[in-house]
């Protein structure tokens, strides 16, 4: 029924020779009574649009992880080298007994050193506690009173440094070696009967008889072991913890 009369008030409108603006007018009434009613009621779905071409604003933002660069390894330090002048000397004590009786040429002995070495600048090269190793170049008894220290040289060929051996030139020095006698030996006994006999040869000629011989015998034996005494030999001693002073013949480093 209502629709009927708009309608019918549009003609009349028409009808009444109403212009352009009027048609204009009465087109929009008439397309705004086709319009379908609208159910209010109907709930709406206001969700975020996923996919396709909308923004899901409520996704959180992704925060790119920071690069940690490592630093640079350093370079190893350049190692220091210690050096020792030629002529250097340091004290150093004797590990064992040496002895001309027991020990022989080319035998080895070895000493510990006293009291750290250092150089012009202060620094250690050669610690308290390193171990110097010598060759036994020469040694040999004392054979008469006349010689009053034997033979005995000893040559410096490394030390050992904190487990570490280095080559090492030098001479060394005994500073407590000593001489020991020996028990009197078949050769002097030898020598004591050489000076009887002679002797007892020498009273007869003196006497031409037994008397003299007797005498020149006591005489002859007297000298004869005076000359045992004399050329009776003595062992070159090297007493374990004596000194040893040990002089660089040339320059060391380490």
């Amino acid at each position: 029924m209502p629709k009927r009369l708009a309608v019918l008030t549009l003609a009349v409108l028409v009808g009444c020779g109403g212009g352009g603006e009027d048609r204009m007018a009465a087109d929009s009434l008439s397309r705004d009574l086709q319009r379908l009613p609208t159910d209010s009621s109907v709930s709406l779905n206001d969700g975020p649009v996923t996919g396709g071409g909308g923004m899901d604003h409520s996704a959180k933002p992704v925060t790119p992880k920071p690069v940690i660069r490592k630093p640079a390894a350093p370079k190893p330090a350049a190692p220091v080298v210690r050096s020792l002048a030629s002529g250097t000397t340091m004290a150093t004590t004797m590990d064992r007994e040496l002895s001309s009786r027991t020990d022989k040429a080319g035998d080895t002995v070895t000493t510990t050193v006293s009291a750290d070495v250092t150089n012009a600048r202060g620094q250690v090269v050669i610690p308290a506690g390193s171990k110097v190793t010598f060759s036994i170049a020469e040694i040999h008894e004392s054979e008469n009173k006349g010689d009053k220290t034997g033979k005995l040289t000893l040559t410096p060929t490394q030390v050992e440094i904190n487990g570490r051996s280095y080559a090492l030139e030098g001479s060394a020095e005994a500073l407590d070696r000593m001489l020991r006698d020996r028990k009197t030996n078949a050769g002097d006994v030898a020598k004591v009967g050489a000076g009887t006999a002679a002797g007892a040869i020498v009273g007869r000629v003196i006497g031409g008889n037994t008397k003299g011989a007797v005498i020149g015998g006591i005489l002859g034996g007297a000298i004869g072991t005076q000359r045992a005494v004399e050329t009776q030999d003595r062992d070159v001693v090297v007493l374990a913890g004596s000194r040893v002073e040990v002089t660089l013949g040339s320059s060391f480093s380490r």
